[in-house]
C-alpha cells in the first residue's frame, strides 16, 4: 500500500542485472529483467509500476509520479483529481495531503469550508447543492428558489432537481 501523503516521486531507470536480487513492490515477483525502476523507495518492474487510474506504465510517459489515498498516480491523472493547487478555493489555506476534500466544478475544499455561502451551513456527501459564480448555495438557500420554512436534511427532501449533488 502507497502511502496516503502526496508524494511526487522520480521515476529512475536502473540496471537490474549484477547485484542484489530485488523483489517489485507490485508483484512481490522476483525482479530480473535488464531494466527495472526505482520510485517512492522501491524497486518495480517497468511493466508494474502503472498509473491508479489510467493504467499506463509510469516510466514510459515521464519522470514522476504521485502517490495519494493508497494511488499511484501520473501527473495527469493527479491534477485531474486533486487538482493544481493543494489550497482550498474557499479560504485559500493549504490542505495537507492526507485530508479528505469535497470538490465542485473543479475546485477544491476544505470538509469544513464547503459551507453554504447563505447560511454556512456544512454539506456532506449526499446533499443537494448549486454553484453559482463560485459560490456555493445549499437546496434551501438557492438563488432564484422559494425559501422553505426550514431546512431540510438530505432524508426529508425526496424533490430532484438538474442540479448538483455531492459524492
Amino acid at each position: 500500500m502507497v502511502n496516503s501523503r502526496v508524494e511526487s516521486s522520480a521515476v529512475a531507470v536502473t540496471g537490474g542485472s549484477g547485484g542484489a536480487v530485488r523483489s517489485c513492490a507490485g508483484c512481490g515477483g522476483r525482479i530480473s529483467d535488464r531494466f527495472l525502476l526505482f520510485s517512492m523507495d522501491r524497486y518495480w518492474h517497468t511493466r508494474c509500476l502503472k498509473c491508479s487510474c489510467c493504467q499506463a506504465q509510469l516510466g514510459e510517459i515521464g519522470s514522476t509520479c504521485f502517490s495519494k489515498g493508497g494511488m499511484i498516480l501520473c501527473r495527469n491523472d493527479y491534477i485531474r483529481l486533486f487538482g493544481h493547487s493543494g489550497a482550498c478555493s474557499a479560504c485559500g489555506q493549504s490542505i495537507p495531503a492526507s485530508e479528505m476534500v469535497m470538490r465542485a466544478q473543479g475546485n477544491v475544499y476544505h470538509l469544513k469550508c464547503f459551507t453554504c455561502a447563505t447560511c454556512r451551513n456544512r454539506l456532506v456527501p449526499g446533499d443537494r447543492f448549486h454553484y453559482v459564480n463560485g459560490t456555493i448555495f445549499c437546496e434551501h438557500d438557492r438563488p432564484g428558489g422559494a425559501l422553505l420554512s426550514s431546512h431540510l436534511t438530505p432524508l426529508q427532501s425526496n424533490t430532484l432537481l438538474p442540479d448538483q449533488k455531492v459524492c
